[in-house]
């Protein structure tokens, strides 16, 4: 079946809870270990029934914000969810409890039982309530950036459609484009800052209610992270400042003596060259052709997963009305179906997206078998395979981008080089602003600002006072949805910068290394990911620095004002 035959019926609560009760009552009167195992896996089909239906209806919505049937099921999913949640966490409470617990971690591993136990320390029947209240502000979110409608070029565009003219070789277009964009967000200051107190104060009271002294570790927690902690990526966040803020520093003052510039500003760091920044050859259809035949040539593993998602209609690319913003990866369970969701531009974006979405999807495709606790990786390590796949594809970019192919190499790299910095700033802003819950709407935008001169200190908004006022992590949608989730793209990010070199000394070493960590799904934790296949862990000191050292090589060695 294609994604659009894919059935959908709301789950039955009732029928849930029952489900759920008669598990929990099973696995307690269980005497034999392959039984409790039985029943433990009718909990994952369960699980997995649930999870289709959420993640059909979070697919469907995003892709039509004015869909009046699906924004009803998401209303549904945003109320009922911690109801579904609770009774899950009851069964895995009983798990927990269970005697025989070695035999258990034989048949599932200790992984399973440490992940189950973080799992619990995040819910209690007492927040239900404020979960409903989070998802739904989450929701508002969305639906507000989706609605975006900005008149520029005698059109109506949505935000995406924004980005071209951002690369615009025209200085006064790209400066109005800025201006445009910010205008939008301007009308909607006001309801940007009240979502985003009322998830401030939402989630600390949720955090309170669960024994946490703020957010911050509860949002670790949700996270999944095991093996590092808020002063491991304290140093980690050093590291980008001492060590790559100076060279993008320097990558700046190349693009200005490129762009024959006194002094370069926020609306001109989307041009890369004046002859213009690297764009694919040809519309979708031509993209997507380009696509298969470089999985064809990579390898016969994902070039038969690729074929799988085009066969089943498991890309939806074009920018639309109504549709949400951004670019994600996610598995509809029951099937087996990762999906992709983006929003071409007709910008190199497109072509990254053919590369970092399908990252995560061939992780989904292949560890889809495995449990449900094990599917997923945690998020810094699901960046590992989008990212690192972005440099896997290099060897064939003259299928997107010919004769600028070289452009997009070096715009490709610089871009990957000085997204460190941001990432490390939205981090940061987000550690502050969780650790003192009371800080006015008028203080987290100081905090930004100030922040912002720090990790970007060329970033120089010109006359676009709202964005100087500290307003521009507005359009970060993490911000709002993933509290402290963006650090684990820039973590990823410096994984990937290894696979970068090792690729181009040992193309068949690099690749099969890159498709075990695929395979691992979420199997193992981060750190031990890195560890049994011999990668850099980022938060060892000085680690970051040594991984620039033969980027910065090939950077310095091209003639970039011949590009």
């Amino acid at each position: 079946m294609t994604f659009s035959q894919l059935p959908y019926q709301r789950p039955d609560l009732k029928n849930i809870l029952n489900q759920t009760e008669t598990i929990q009552s099973q696995l307690m009167d269980s005497k034999d270990i392959s039984k409790t195992i039985d029943i433990i896996h009718a909990f994952f089909k369960l699980q997995d029934q649930y999870e289709t239906m959420a993640q059909l209806v979070y697919i469907r919505y995003s892709l039509n914000t004015a869909d009046p049937f699906y924004e009803t099921e998401r209303n549904f999913f945003d109320e009922e969810g911690p109801n579904v949640t609770e009774a899950f966490q009851k069964v895995i409470q009983t798990i927990l409890d269970m005697e025989d617990r070695k035999s258990l971690e034989k048949a599932f591993g200790a992984l399973f039982f440490k992940k189950y136990e973080q799992q619990l320390k995040t819910f209690d029947p007492s927040i239900k309530g404020h979960l409903v209240t989070e998802n739904k502000l989450v929701t508002e979110y969305s639906k507000l950036i989706a609605s975006a409608r900005i008149e520029f070029d005698g059109q109506v565009l949505n935000l995406s459609k924004m980005a071209p003219y951002m690369q615009s070789l025209d200085r006064n277009v790209r400066h109005d484009a800025q201006r445009a964009v910010s205008s939008f967000f301007e009308t909607k200051e006001e309801a940007l800052d009240d979502i985003y107190e009322k998830l401030i104060k939402i989630r600390h009271e949720i955090a309170l209610a669960l024994g946490y002294e703020n957010f911050i570790q509860l949002g670790y927690d949700r996270l999944g992270r095991l093996d590092y902690d808020q002063q491991d990526v304290e140093v980690y966040r050093k590291q980008i400042e001492e060590d790559v803020v100076p060279y993008v520093k320097t990558l700046i003052q190349r693009q200005e003596k490129r762009l024959g510039l006194n002094a370069i500003k926020s609306y001109d760091l989307g041009i890369k060259f004046l002859s213009g920044s690297a764009k694919p050859k040809g519309d979708k259809k031509t993209l997507l052709e380009a696509a298969s035949k470089m999985y064809q040539a990579m390898d016969d593993t994902i070039h038969t997963f690729f074929e799988f998602m085009l066969d089943h209609e498991l890309l939806d690319l074009d920018s639309k009305e109504n549709k949400e913003s951004g670019g994600y990866a996610t598995l509809i369970p029951d099937y087996g179906y990762p999906f992709i969701f983006a929003n071409f531009n007709g910008t190199a974006h497109d072509v990254d997206v053919l590369t970092h979405e399908a990252g995560h999807a061939l992780q989904m495709y292949l560890s889809k078998d495995l449990i449900p606790e094990y599917r997923h990786p945690t998020l810094e390590a699901a960046e590992i395979h989008s990212m690192s796949m972005e440099f896997l594809a290099w060897p064939w970019m003259t299928l997107f981008f010919k004769e600028d192919t070289q452009k997009y190499y070096y715009q490709h790299l610089e871009g990957s080089i000085s997204f460190l910095p941001y990432g490390a700033l939205i981090d940061h802003f987000q550690h502050e602003v969780y650790r003192d819950p009371l800080l006015s709407k008028a203080e987290r935008k100081t905090i930004f600002r100030t922040l912002e001169k720090r990790y970007l200190p060329y970033k120089n908004y010109d006359d676009d006072i709202f964005l100087n006022k500290g307003t521009f992590w507005y359009r970060q949608i993490h911000v709002f949805s993933d509290p402290f989730y963006y650090i684990d793209y820039t973590l990823a990010q410096v994984v990937a910068f290894y696979f970068w070199h090792a690729y181009r000394v040992d193309k068949e070493a690099a690749l099969k290394t890159y498709l075990s960590v695929c395979k691992v799904g979420g199997s193992m934790t981060f750190s031990s990911i890195l560890e049994s296949h011999h990668l850099p862990l980022p938060f060892k000191r000085g680690m970051i620095k040594q991984l620039l050292e033969p980027l910065k090589a090939y950077l310095n060695q091209v003639d970039d004002l011949n590009l």
